[in-house]
């Protein structure tokens, strides 16, 4: 499962050569690994958009419990309202509806959305990053990449560029950091700004007594993922369907009481007027107002579950209004009373209905937090499975979702870091600051990468491409420069995350990567194979034994390790290799691939991934899914006579019994290593000693599980 960034183009390309191999059988000549599937009907498309109410919107329509009250407003005016609402309207009708509404969902990878989408769509259509399309053809007569349109010079500048591609990489790492602090904050700003509720209707209920209620709250939310969420999920989208039918009715409601000309604010001359009499104030205000568009990248990042016809129909017609008329019906309130801006989703609630509002208003929140959970579940995975991540143990707690993965580890430390961030950050104003970073930083980077897809892949007029940069990447900034100055006023609590993360992250791909340089340094080819086995020493035993090796261009030197040491080999080894490819799916009569390396009883076999797929391949359906593809192959390689004698052989060797073995590698850290490379390796070789094994993953008995120690010298 490396992954080559290398240190040298060579080792680089040597690298992409063994990752990418694989890639081609899968997907050539114009096909898809995906299965095959027809388009939904229009009926099953409006179910999938009822659906995404309860999964892809929670964050976005639960956005008006905090956006004002984390605004830092000073004796605001009649103006000043009218003019925060006005780049309320425009932020949502802007990013949400054409940044991602229109342009955003059509830059999907395979019907997968997000940040590491778009990273793994720019890698297989030109040489950056992690999959090189001119390496893989190497190894293949086959071309994933179509060759029909010539190359941009963007593109030939990032394929020549080894900065070009670090930072490349960077930017999809920092955009996964920020998601999984969403991660954190979402829950911890959701559920709190839904309790403090209660402090806008009884002024006795103290703060310190929200904070608990809310700690408790999510505490019990986290341990009760480990059940997983298909016994109440069908209960999210009525939840959140309640939600924003009954926000904007009062949202009319107060606006017809309090502001009825609420929407002359929809003219954007009200923008140009706030700042000019704000100011810098007014500057510092929007680290307020871009909360309002709180999980719009949901939209972009969960069109995998669903598909973009029912995520646009969900959100033209009934997210993107609700929210209009919410945030009207707020400023509406407030413009008649501006100094309830504190509380200012609960102080325009009216009285004969805060009650029914203030349950909605909860449990939205819970179904909210648990949507950005279960996708910091996903994140993670993806991270795990495409060796940016130590890996961490992954339990699907549905047979009939895929997606729906818990990761014990992280549970525990994202409830942890959640209920810290209440505790320790209790005003929701602080929380709001973090919340602001996480969300302008995301699409800050999407919108990088959009533009990135449309220069590279769409071949977008240079005009459009210029005014899509021009408008989203000046607006986001600005947002940004605004959040900037939030950061000593609860800022910083994201880029702590961002960081720690971030150097987890790069501590264990240096070192995977450095693990990678070695292997290929020292791989043992076909004639030092030959070599091993023809030794007249070395004793053939009875049995089937399954070999990890991490490369795919020649065998890891711990086989020789293993050799020398141990004088014996099983009569039939499979030297196996998992390989997460940067594609969604890999369809399952695609996923393995066996071939003889043209020695008595050695093969070869590649189990191939997608980064949204799951391990299914488990224990004994592991060893027979092999045998099956290992008699299919020889059936159709050899003469009758050899079929014959190789299949009795595989199916001695089963029943003889089966041995999974694999590397347990440490690096030898000499005195001539440099402090970096010290540090660094250190660092990598903690990570590597507390995380899990690949075995256990994969289901493998533990009397099956052998582990070969080896020293790599750094």
């Amino acid at each position: 499962m490396d992954r080559q960034t290398g240190r040298s183009d060579l080792t680089a390309a040597a690298a992409a050569v063994q990752s990418d191999a694989a890639v081609m059988v899968a997907v050539h000549d114009g096909e898809t690994i995906n299965n095959d599937q027809k388009d939904p009907s229009r009926w099953e498309t409006l179910v999938l958009a009822y659906k995404t109410l309860g999964v892809v919107f929670g964050g976005l329509v639960t956005s008006p419990l905090y956006v004002y009250p984390s605004m830092p407003l000073k004796s605001p005016t009649e103006d000043d309202y009218l003019g925060i609402y006005s780049i309320m309207f425009w932020t949502l009708s802007l990013i949400g509806v054409v940044k991602y509404a229109t342009i955003a969902l059509q830059a999907d990878d395979q019907g997968e959305g997000g940040t590491f989408a778009l990273y793994s769509l720019l890698c297989r259509n030109i040489n950056i990053g992690i999959l090189s399309s001119k390496s893989a053809s190497l190894n293949s007569s086959h071309s994933y990449v179509n060759q029909s349109k010539k190359p941009s010079r963007l593109g030939k500048f990032c394929e020549r560029s080894l900065i070009a591609r670090r930072v490349l990489l960077f930017i999809a790492m920092l955009g996964m950091c920020m998601l999984i602090g969403d991660g954190i904050l979402t829950p911890a700003i959701s559920v709190l700004s839904a309790m403090n509720g209660l402090r806008a209707r009884f002024s006795s209920v103290s703060k310190s007594l929200v904070e608990g209620l809310s700690a408790i709250v999510l505490i019990v939310l986290f341990l009760l993922q480990k059940f997983g969420t298909s016994r109440v999920s069908f209960l999210f989208s009525p939840i959140m369907g309640a939600w924003t039918l009954t926000t904007p009715l009062v949202g009319i409601y107060s606006i017809i009481k309090h502001y009825p000309s609420i929407f002359k604010a929809i003219s954007p001359h009200y923008i140009v007027l706030f700042f000019l009499r704000n100011g810098k104030q007014g500057w510092i205000y929007l680290g307020g107002t871009v909360l309002c568009i709180t999980g719009s990248e949901a939209m972009f990042a969960d069109l995998g579950h669903f598909n973009r016809s029912s995520i646009r129909i969900a959100f033209l017609y009934t997210i993107y209004p609700s929210l209009v008329l919410t945030y009207a019906g707020q400023t509406a309130y407030l413009i008649r009373n501006p100094d309830d801006h504190f509380d200012g989703f609960y102080k325009f609630i009216p009285s004969a209905v805060y009650w029914p509002i203030f349950v909605i208003a909860t449990l939205a929140a819970i179904v909210a937090s648990q949507s950005l959970i279960s996708a910091t579940f996903s994140v993670i995975k993806q991270s795990v499975v495409l060796d940016y991540f130590p890996r961490v143990k992954v339990v699907h707690t549905s047979s009939i979702k895929e997606g729906e993965v818990y990761s014990p580890e992280v549970n525990y430390i994202l409830m942890i870091l959640c209920v810290a961030v209440i505790l320790v950050f209790g005003d929701g104003q602080d929380i709001g600051n973090a919340f602001g970073v996480v969300v302008s930083m995301v699409m800050l980077i999407t919108t990088i990468l959009l533009t990135l897809v449309m220069i590279i892949i769409w071949r977008t007029p240079p005009a459009l491409v210029a005014l899509y940069f021009v408008v989203f990447f000046v607006m986001e900034s600005v947002y940004v420069s605004a959040i900037f100055t939030k950061i000593t006023e609860g800022g910083w609590i994201p880029f702590a995350i961002s960081l720690i993360l971030a150097f987890i992250m790069f501590g264990w791909f240096y070192g995977r990567q450095r693990k990678l340089e070695y292997e290929l340094t020292h791989k043992i080819d076909s004639e030092r194979l030959r070599t091993l086995l023809i030794d007249p020493g070395l004793q053939r035993v009875p049995g089937l034994c399954f070999f990890y090796t991490n490369i795919q261009d020649g065998l890891t030197p711990i086989l020789g390790h293993y050799i020398k040491n141990m004088r014996s080999l099983h009569k039939v080894t499979v030297f196996t290799t998992l390989r997460y490819l940067l594609v969604p799916k890999v369809a399952p009569d695609e996923r393995i691939v066996v071939s003889k390396l043209g020695l008595r009883g050695v093969y070869r076999c590649v189990i191939r991934y997608g980064y949204a797929d799951t391990l299914s391949l488990e224990g004994d359906a592991l060893v027979n899914q092999v045998i099956q593809s290992l008699r299919a192959h020889v059936l159709h390689c050899s003469n009758s006579l050899e079929v014959d004698n190789e299949v009795s052989k595989l199916e001695e060797a089963k029943l003889a019994g089966v041995v999974h073995i694999r590397g347990k590698t440490r690096f030898y850290i000499g005195k001539e290593c440099g402090w970096f490379d010290r540090t660094m390796l250190a660092f990598y070789e903690v990570l590597h000693s507390n995380c899990r094994s690949a075995l256990p993953a994969m289901g493998v008995p533990l009397p099956q599980r052998i582990e070969v120690g080896m020293l790599y010298e750094a």
